[in-house]
């Protein structure tokens, strides 16, 4: 028998199928076969997530009833691992270590555009106008309470600036109302939104593309804060070291990914609305109400042969896509914290209990008075971290920001709250936030310092602890009972 080559991560995978055998290779991939997409798909995502949160698998779904050779797939960068892969970063299973990756590649990190081709597996299928029916792909309700099916969770939202050509790539929810008709909800302040409204102020249609399946290193662009001005294709060609192929599309020519597994392509119009929602979101709450939405007339869709939808769960935390987004979300802030200037900064963490969004916790290695303070601040405030935050905490050195318990314990008894917590009003937000002012779209945040004092860093009480010193010593000495 043949030895099994080692796996080069370093390598960019083809497209999503060969991600897959990826993620089989080093055996965190789950299928599941015969769950209906009413319901099932969304609860079976749910229970995995909930009940294997130290390593939940990628899972395949296949053989789904009514939709022979269809398949969808979930959480495919949701754990440290996957992560690592997708980004072409060496494999560990700890995520500081993947944030702290992230962080370094974007030290040297530069954007490379789009290469246009003329083929690609996506145009093996087109279908146009009348032949166009969304629900030909087995499309999941999620959530009991949830007002329809959507195709559109983990996916690309593809649009062009009418001013400047700028392309944006973001992820939106997208749920099906007919087989020619989807609604598209944006939270206000969001780039696609933006560009939606210079349209139709215009009295222009307003020309999108929704990618139903593709490569997750797209997906963990699209749903972050990349730079106004910046395409997600370029921020991934430059992650990559290559450009991303794309196609231009029939009706406007969009890019679309050259490899994806499926495309839509439509228009939205002036004044077409269609009550969309409600929908359970990442936050783990129905935040948002059922309202008019933006439809978006499909008239093109190109799909692969036996296509594989890609579908992200928004639930309660832990979700199918919450870890990932941590550790990118994480890498961000602090990449961004570091180039305003702040230094000493020895990790930062964005905690799963917060959808990613709403906990940031910044370890520094405190330098001058003040320090922690500023820390505090710069995250606060940074675009990273600006869209619907609320706690922010930073702790010293010797804390690691991905343990909760540690930082419970540093907030417990290196914080005062009269002195080290401050408050911010007035924040962006969102409807998706359970607490927002939705009369403004805005919330408060808490600053909280779980520093030591500056000033008493000399004389703070020692931590009543083993030296890492003798813990080695005695582990190794007693290995045989430590590792029963």
């Amino acid at each position: 028998m043949k030895d099994t080559p080692p796996l080069r991560v370093d390598v960019p995978y083809r497209d999503l199928r060969e991600f897959l055998d990826r993620v089989a290779g080093i055996g965190e991939l789950k299928e599941v076969a015969g769950a209906s997409w009413d319901l099932e798909i969304g609860c079976l995502a749910e229970l995995i997530y909930h009940r294997h949160q130290e390593s939940p698998p990628a899972i395949l779904f296949k053989d789904i009833p009514g939709y022979p050779g269809f398949r969808c797939v979930s959480g495919l960068t949701n754990s440290s691992r996957r992560l690592a892969l997708t980004l072409g970063f060496p494999l560990s299973p700890k995520p500081l270590d993947v944030v702290r990756s992230y962080r370094n590649r974007m030290k040297v990190h530069a954007p490379i555009p789009p290469v246009v081709v003329q083929d690609g597996p996506i145009l093996e299928n087109i279908l146009r106008d009348g032949e166009v029916d969304v629900l030909k792909f087995p499309v999941p309700k999620l959530h009991e309470l949830d007002g329809g099916r959507y195709i559109g969770t983990d996916d690309l939202v593809v649009m062009r600036d009418p001013d400047t050509g700028w392309v944006n790539v973001g992820t939106y929810r997208v749920m099906v109302h007919d087989g020619q008709r989807v609604g598209l909800w944006t939270s206000p302040g969001k780039h696609a939104r933006q560009i939606r409204e210079k349209y139709l102020r215009r009295g222009e249609p307003c020309p999108v593309l929704i990618c139903c399946g593709h490569d997750p290193l797209l997906f963990l662009a699209a749903c972050n804060e990349i730079s106004y001005g910046i395409s997600e294709y370029d921020y991934v060609g430059g992650h990559l070291g290559q450009p991303v192929e794309v196609i231009e599309s029939e009706l406007y020519k969009l890019p679309m990914p050259a490899q994806a597994e499926i495309v839509l392509e439509g228009e939205i119009l002036p004044g077409d609305t269609l009550p969309e929602g409600p929908f359970g979101e990442f936050t783990g709450y129905y935040a948002s109400e059922r309202g008019e939405k933006p439809v978006v007339t499909i008239r093109r869709i190109y799909h692969r042969n036996d296509p594989i939808l890609t579908v992200a769960t928004p639930m309660r935390p832990p979700s199918d896509f919450s870890f990932s987004k941590c550790v990118t979300k994480a890498g961000m802030i602090w990449d961004e914290i570091e180039r305003a200037g702040l230094a000493g900064v020895r990790g930062v963490w964005c905690h799963e209990a917060g959808g990613a969004r709403m906990f940031h916790v910044v370890s520094i290695q405190q330098q001058y008075a003040g320090h922690a303070r500023q820390a505090l601040h710069l995250t606060a405030s940074c675009q990273s971290a600006s869209y619907m935050g609320r706690f922010v905490v930073v702790v010293d050195d010797d804390i690691d920001p991905t343990d909760t318990f540690a930082v419970l314990w540093a907030m417990s008894t290196r914080c005062d709250p009269v002195a080290d917590i401050r408050f911010m009003e007035g924040a962006w937000s969102g409807p998706l936030d359970p607490m927002v002012d939705k009369a403004t779209n805005t919330n408060s945040r808490a600053l909280i310092d779980a520093c030591r004092p500056f000033e008493r860093l000399a004389s703070f009480p020692l931590v009543a602890s083993a030296s890492e010193e003798l813990k080695a010593t005695v582990a190794a000495k007693f290995r045989h009972i430590l590792d029963q």
